[in-house]
Parts: C-alpha cells; structure tokens; sequence
C-alpha cells in the first residue's frame, strides 16, 4: 500500500545499514549512532576473525583434524541439542513466543514510550490537529501523528485489552486506511521513514491480533509487510516466525527467527537472555522442519573452504553410515556456508560455519539442485520448450510431480543459509518464480502471499550482506515489478519472468549440445562394431 515509500527506500540502499532503525522502548541500545558504532566494532573483529581463519583453514593439519573429529561432532549437531528444549512440550515454545512476540501486548498503541510534549510544541500540535511522539524512524527524533490517527489506534487498543481481537482488528485496519490516505503525519514533516515506521508498527499489531484469533493465514501476508516497511526491527521477524509456525511452514520460521537474531545482534542487542530465547526459538523450528521432513534426509559438518576430493569422500562415507536409507543419491550444497543456532557467535561466526550434506530416495530431485547450484540465479521450471507458455496442465503436472518437493528442499536449504555469495537475490527470485508457477495454477491468494514474502527477503538483503551496484539494480527492479505484479498488472515482462526464460534456453542448448554428442558417441560405437563384423 505504499509503493513511493518503499521505492523511495530502495532507491537509498547503498546506505540501508548506516540507517538502521532504532527502537528507543526495547532498552537495547541508546540511540542509533550507539547501536551504528557497536555494530562498526564487531564487523571489525568479525573481519580479523575472518582472515584468521582463512589461514587456519589453509593448514593441511587442521584439515586433517576436521576430518578425524567430524564423525564425533556430527552426531550433537544432527540432533540440534534436542534434548535441551526440543523433548519439551509445546507450552514451552509458547513461553517463549509470548517473552518474543507478544512482548509489548500490554501497551499495544505504541512500542515508544509516552509522548513529552513542550509548550511550544502543545500550542502547534492543537493548532494541526496533531499530537507529537517520539519516532522510531532513521534519522529523525520525533514524528507528528495525525490526531485522528492516534484517536483510532487507542480505540484497538482498547478493543484488544478488553479481549476483543475482531474489534482490534477493524480498528488497526481502519488506521492502516488512513495511512494509505496520507492520514499519518503532518504534510510539512512527514518523510518517507515517517510514514513507514508507522505503518509497519500498524502491521505488526494487526499480525498479533490475528494470531490471538487463531487466524494465521490471515496474518500472513501483515506480517510481510511489516518487515517490507521496516526490516531493520527483528520482532518483526519473530513475529512472521509465529505466523509461520501456526501454519506449520518450519522451515521458512527457522529462516525468520534465524535472520531476527542477526538483526539483533546488528542493531546492538546486548541482552542475553533475548538473544539465548531466540536462538532457542530458531533450534525448535529448525528440529521440527527435519523431524517432519521424510523425503530427504540432512547432515552438517564443519565447513572447509576448498574441499579436496579426500575431504567429500570422508563427509559421503559418514552420511551413508549414518543414514543409509538415504544413501543413494547425495548432495552437498556447494556455495556458501550454514549456521546453526547452538553455535552462531555473529562476532565470531567464521569458527562456527558447516557443510550441508543431503541425501535423496529420489534421484530427480538431486539433478535439479545440482542443475540449479550450476547457475547464479535459479529457475523454477521443467519445461522442455522455453518459447512456448506453461499451461495450467504443465503447471499442475509439474507441481504435483517435482514442485512442492523441490520447495521443501529450498527452504530447509535456506533455514540455515543467511547469505548467498553467488547471488545475493537468489531468495527472492526463488520466492518469485513460486508464485509465478501459482498464477499459473490460479491460485491467486498464495501467489500474492509468496509476492509479500520475496518483496520481505529483499528488503532485508541490504541488512545481510554487502552487495554490489549490479545485485542492487536487480533488486530495485525486483521490487518495482513485485509491485506493479500486486497491484494487478500483468506478469508479461517481469523481471523474474525473463530471468527464468534465458535460464530455460540456457537448459534447453545444453540438452541439444548432450542429445548431440551421446548421439555421436552411438553412432561411433556402431561404426566399429560393424568394422569388427567385416
């Protein structure tokens, strides 16, 4: 609903990081340039920690070590420490969902504290019709909400003490309506930040009340935009976690509340006992989406950058040992490196990096990771003719036979894998060509799910990784055309669409250049038998 805001963010990404949003009622850090400062030291030691290990990793000793210790050391982090929290039932997940979540739900109007209004400041805000409060957008210290604003939101926040979340909700979405009008701030100050850190706190508080309404499919696509307008405040993240584990979408929840703790640590999170529950939090949904998972089996070892061939075969032989019904068709993640909870130290993640290692009862599914690792964005298609369109039947037929399994392979893939070093939008691409394939099959209301969610990957991408001027032109364009696709015009042209094109004829060359040459290698062969017969 508010596509010049977020154009206006995207068109700024270069500088995203340096704005990181600060949120003065948490008690995390002091004020932006604290969080900014703290933020700058520990990427510093992050980068020596970095260069020391890539001298470490290069000893053929400590190689040798990795090896010899792997099989003792899979075995704690295959099972997660499950007997820590995941033996537990789930009332303790909800502990932990209401200290992360639900944190703020006994002053639901703001997540800031009460407004200090000086006279001078009184006397113009009654003159506007607007009343000031401290803002918790980049770079300004106080926003003017709209009076009229301010008066709804006390209203749902009324309706929702009293319990009453279906009369909350009316009154955060008739607030919502008035931000899409304009009604937010006055027109002298309002900024871009402005309006999106009020519009991404009027999300997330819709997200709660559909939770507490048991109503996640309606939360869903709030909990998106709330991160779209502000990535940069991890309960946001925690709470698109929530929403997804109520569908039972482990793995994409793992992935939230991985990134949550990231974003935290990023801002200047100092509080232990926040950071322990949400790397609690990402253990449970990481244990739930492998224990619930039985096409595949998954392994992690440590992560060694140039993996010689003795190195792949050692990791291959303690898969088929520890999970022989799986053994057949096996395949490592090539690119990057994963992290699990039990071991993220952001300061210090270059020691705590691994492998993944999956195996396969279905040998399909292997060759299209290994096609998809081969190129630097993905393709989310079978198609034998890329010139021709994709019916409704080749849709279904490709869903139901490769596509639902392939995306339960991505997203475990992705529920460990912050950063993608080959291609920074890879996430979203993915997330795209998924709800490309659903217009497909017109299913209208997931694909516009799926759009908010790879509009959500990619705003928060500037706050993962470092990316060039390249990688951020294709975001920005990713994200117009997201836009435009929401809005209701036609899919023709986007840039994901066309992505997936050159990447079908790329497939189709080679499968002309492999008939070709398998044919020749036929046709010699039965040149010299008949030569042998003469």
């Amino acid at each position: 609903k508010q596509p010049i805001v977020l154009l206006h963010r995207m068109k700024n990404i270069p500088e995203a990081i340096q704005k990181v949003k600060n949120h003065p009622g948490d008690g995390e850090a002091k004020n932006t340039e604290e969080q900014m400062k703290m933020a700058k030291k520990k990427k510093e030691k992050k980068s020596k920690c970095v260069d020391r290990a890539s001298s470490k990793q290069k000893s053929e000793n400590n190689e040798k070590l990795a090896v010899k210790t792997e099989e003792t050391k899979l075995e704690t982090d295959n099972r997660l420490n499950r007997t820590a929290l995941y033996d537990s039932p789930l009332d303790r997940i909800m502990d932990i969902e209401m200290e992360l979540v639900y944190i703020d739900e006994e002053d639901i109007p703001f997540e800031f504290p009460a407004p200090v209004v000086s006279s001078s400041t009184e006397s113009s805000g009654c003159d506007s019709g607007e009343v000031a409060v401290p803002s918790t957008s980049r770079g300004s210290s106080w926003t003017r909400v709209n009076k009229s604003l301010q008066q709804v939101l006390q209203e749902a926040s009324t309706c929702y003490r009293q319990s009453d979340y279906a009369g909350a909700v009316e009154k955060f979405s008739a607030a919502l309506e008035l931000c899409s009008k304009g009604v937010a701030t006055a027109a002298f100050r309002s900024s871009a930040e402005d309006i999106s850190s009020i519009a991404s706190f009027i999300e997330t508080k819709l997200v709660i009340c559909y939770l507490k309404l048991r109503k996640p499919d309606d939360a869903v696509n709030h909990a998106h935009r709330s991160i779209i307008l502000n990535p940069a405040y991890f309960r946001n993240h925690l709470r698109q976690a929530a929403v997804f584990r109520c569908l039972e979408r482990y793995s994409e929840a793992a992935r939230s509340v991985m990134i949550a703790e990231y974003i935290y640590w990023l801002t200047g999170g100092t509080e232990q006992r926040t950071s322990n529950l949400i790397k609690q939090y990402w253990e449970a949904m990481l244990d739930e989406a492998i224990t619930t998972e039985v096409s595949f089996s998954i392994m992690y070892t440590p992560f060694v950058k140039d993996m010689k061939a003795n190195k792949r075969n050692a990791i291959r032989d303690i898969f088929v040992k520890k999970h022989p019904d799986y053994s057949a068709y096996i395949y490592t993640d090539p690119h990057g490196f994963h992290i699990l909870p039990q071991t993220a130290e952001w300061p210090y993640l270059p020691h705590r990096k691994y492998s993944l290692t999956l195996g396969f009862r279905n040998n399909q599914l292997r060759k299209i990771l290994e096609r998809w690792s081969s190129k630097r964005v993905p393709i989310f298609s079978e198609r034998k003719a890329p010139f021709c369109p994709l019916t409704k039947e080749e849709a279904k037929r490709f869903w139901d036979n490769t596509g639902k399994k392939i995306m339960a392979v991505m997203d475990i893939i992705r529920s460990t894998k912050l950063i993608d070093d080959i291609c920074p939008c890879a996430r979203g691409i993915e997330k795209l060509h998924y709800a490309s394939l659903l217009g497909h099959l017109e299913r209208d209301e997931e694909k516009s799910q799926e759009i908010n969610q790879a509009m959500a990957e990619l705003a928060t991408l500037p706050y993962l990784q470092d990316i060039s001027q390249q990688d951020t032109e294709l975001l920005q364009s990713l994200m117009a055309d997201a836009m435009d696709t929401l809005e209701g015009r036609s899919d023709k042209g986007r840039v994901w669409n066309k992505i997936q094109k050159i990447g079908l004829i790329e497939d189709y060359l080679y499968q002309v250049e492999d008939n070709y040459l398998r044919n020749k290698r036929h046709r010699i062969a039965r040149m010299e038998r008949r030569k042998r017969t003469k």
